[in-house]
């Protein structure tokens, strides 16, 4: 009898054991350990789809491309993704609500513009990635300029994978060749606002009403060098050309006044539109009807313009490059805090960023279906593209990677490497403001601004009565406070980053 319950209970145990060994080998698609089939540490053989929303317009033929996505990607780390795109007006908005409904998605876009960086890091929303770069994406650090991750840091730590693209800043004249050549014009002469007017007083003489000679919306500026706190839509920085320590009110130099004189001066002449204050947009580009506006830009992007127009667009810079802390983020890929999978979306950002194949399939689709290739690394686009795959190259991955187009210049990207080593750095790259102390003065700042900012900018009222009415309402909420705070944490990154 005593023999027959010590047989039963090997018996038991046995089958118990089996069980824990088939549980073992069992397929789990929600895989954590972050192992792939080729890649990963131990061998693992599960599965992995991850979730990722980038930013963009809906395209019609993405469903065919990820089906080609995944067919590699099995192949290489044993995942599928899950592509979401939201459209340009409504990823700010969307992703915040996806976030706090604690989806484990497992990579967004982000930016210093779009779904913010900064704020959305310091919150939590991001997975600090320093570990997993050094464990998973040495391919990205080898690729990528170090001045990317360096000015995407926050307090040591990165939570997110800059785009390899152009990292300095440049903003240009654009001008509507036809009108140049018409009239002969040397516009390597031109770069401040003030050096344009004889040739915008010629244009308004001599061309038909409807041809507009500054042709810009609501949103213009003037350019100041100004190292800007929360961009040139807040009113706080440092001058570049001035006291390179110290966070001023913009609204108070000498810089913007003068520039604010000479665009009212402007306005009154006719040379905006009437309505510029309340322009959310212009169509010059589409209609050809303008001489000339205003643009930041790259390293041929006079081609690419010129041929989304239609004829030929030139350039003239107003300043020299600059590299700032937002050209570092101006185009970013995060892993959510949330994330079951970190390991593997760190293997799938490290073959966006260095394999050929994978970063070219996302961008212009399937090879015979929406392009043909003319050489190895050059193209021509199909109508498949145009109308079901336009995706937003710059938001994607290593721009470094892309195939051109036959009518881009053999040197594009020494050309766009040669542009970042030429920037000057601007003193606060690096340092990323913490808004949390002052978040109710920075969003009523924000709205005040909103308000004065169209009208004052563009030269449509008068700057000596409405500047100082502007000034006086963002001081009363809270600017200086605002100031003596970003003063505060820039002097303490720059004690804790001397060298």
């Amino acid at each position: 009898m005593k023999t027959r319950k010590i047989a039963l209970l090997m018996v038991t145990l046995l089958l118990a054991f089996s069980t824990v060994l088939a549980g073992c080998g069992s397929s789990n698609t929600n895989d954590t350990s972050g192992n792939a089939a080729s890649g990963g540490e131990s061998g693992d053989k599960d599965t992995v789809k991850l979730k990722v929303y980038l930013i963009g317009g809906p395209q019609r033929d993405l469903p065919m491309v990820q089906e080609e996505m995944n067919k590699y990607l099995m192949e290489k780390i044993n995942t599928t993704v899950d592509i979401t795109m939201i459209d340009w007006g409504d990823y700010s908005k969307r992703m915040p609500v996806i976030t706090a409904s604690g989806e484990n998605y497992d990579i967004a876009f982000t930016s210093s513009w779009a779904y913010d960086y900064l704020p959305n890091a310091t919150r939590g929303a991001f997975l600090p990635i320093n570990d997993l770069l050094d464990k998973y994406g040495q391919g990205i650090k080898e690729q990528l300029d170090p001045r990317f991750l360096t000015g995407s840091q926050i307090d040591g730590q990165n939570y997110a994978v800059p785009v390899n693209k152009e990292l300095a800043s440049q903003w240009v004249w654009r001008f509507n060749k036809q009108y140049v050549d018409k009239y002969n014009m040397d516009i390597s002469k031109i770069r401040t606002l003030e050096d344009l007017e004889p040739y915008l007083q010629q244009i308004k003489d001599n061309e038909p009403a409807d041809i507009t000679p500054l042709a810009v919306p609501k949103g213009f500026k003037p350019y100041l060098a100004f190292d800007f706190l929360l961009g040139d839509e807040f009113p706080v920085g440092i001058n570049m050309n001035g006291d390179t320590g110290k966070y001023v009110n913009v609204l108070e130099s000498e810089e913007l006044k003068s520039s604010l004189k000479t665009i009212r001066k402007y306005y009154q002449a006719g040379y905006l539109r009437k309505d510029v204050a309340t322009l959310e947009g212009i169509d010059n580009i589409k209609t050809g009807k303008w001489f000339v506006d205003r643009e930041q830009t790259q390293p041929y992007a006079e081609l690419g313009w010129s041929r989304s127009a239609g004829y030929d667009i030139v350039t003239t810079p107003m300043q020299d490059p600059v590299i700032f802390t937002g050209s570092a983020t101006g185009a970013m890929h995060a892993i959510s805090a949330n994330s079951k999978n970190p390991e593997r979306a760190m293997m799938f950002l490290n073959l966006l960023n260095t394999d050929p194949y994978l970063r070219n399939l996302i961008n212009y689709g399937i090879e015979g279906t929406h392009y043909n290739k003319i050489s190895d690394n050059v193209i021509e686009d199909l109508p498949a593209m145009k109308d079901g795959f336009q995706m937003p190259g710059f938001a994607l991955g290593n721009l470094f990677l892309t195939y051109m187009h036959k009518e881009d210049p053999a040197d594009k990207w020494e050309a766009f490497k040669e542009f970042n080593n030429s920037a000057k750095v601007a003193p606060s790259f690096g340092f990323n403001f913490n808004p949390d102390p002052v978040k109710t003065e920075v969003a009523s700042i924000s709205a005040i601004v909103k308000e004065f900012y169209p009208s004052i900018m563009t030269g449509a009222v008068d700057p000596d009565e409405h500047l100082p009415k502007a000034i006086e309402k963002l001081k009363a909420a809270g600017l200086d406070k605002v100031i003596a705070e970003a003063q505060k944490q820039y002097d303490e990154w720059k004690a804790a980053n001397q060298k």
